[in-house]
């Protein structure tokens, strides 16, 4: 009766040993036909594949204006133009940060280095900011004044709605 149960128990561990490898023989498999992502589509805005229009940006509230035709081209026309600028400027920003990243906070030039990091990126922040204004007054520029008063209703309905979320009262005269 012994012999049968070690007999039962070896069939069982070797049964679980061959489950065990198949499975990570199909994980591995699996891993290694997994899809490439995908190229952003030509013409897709150099700060991202949907430019401002992720969900419930800038982008988003254009598209509840009522645009004509031409106002979406111009509009497009400024984001293009402005596109370029803006990529290499992320580009500082996750160059600075790869930068921190790699340098251990055991380096004796650690201090020097987050120092420097955040100098540098406070003024490619405050670069951001001044072409984030330019592009939001050329745009601003294109919109009729009725548009322009929904644009402003719109933005300060989406301050609200982030200051909810978020916890914290948008400053007053937004």
């Amino acid at each position: 009766m012994k012999s049968i149960r070690n007999l039962l128990a070896g069939t069982a561990l070797a049964a679980g040993a061959l489950l065990g490898a198949g499975t990570m023989v199909s994980i591995a498999t699996a891993a290694d036909e997994t899809p490439a992502p995908a190229t952003p589509p030509a013409g897709a805005h150099a700060w991202g594949g949907h430019g401002w229009h992720r969900h419930h940006g800038p982008g988003f509230l254009y598209s509840k204006l009522g645009l004509t035709d031409a106002q979406k081209a111009d509009i497009k026309t400024i984001m293009q133009s402005n596109g370029p600028q803006m990529k290499a400027l992320h580009e500082q920003l996750r160059a600075n940060s790869l930068k921190l990243q790699q340098t251990q906070p055991n380096d004796p030039n650690y201090s020097n280095v987050v120092s420097q990091t955040a100098s540098a990126n406070a003024s490619v922040h405050q670069q951001v900011d001044t072409l984030k204004a330019t592009i939001r007054q050329q745009i601003f520029a294109k919109l009729t004044p009725a548009q322009q008063t929904q644009l402003q209703t719109l933005e300060a309905q989406m301050a609200a709605r982030h200051a909810e979320h978020a916890g914290w009262t948008p400053p007053a005269g937004t």
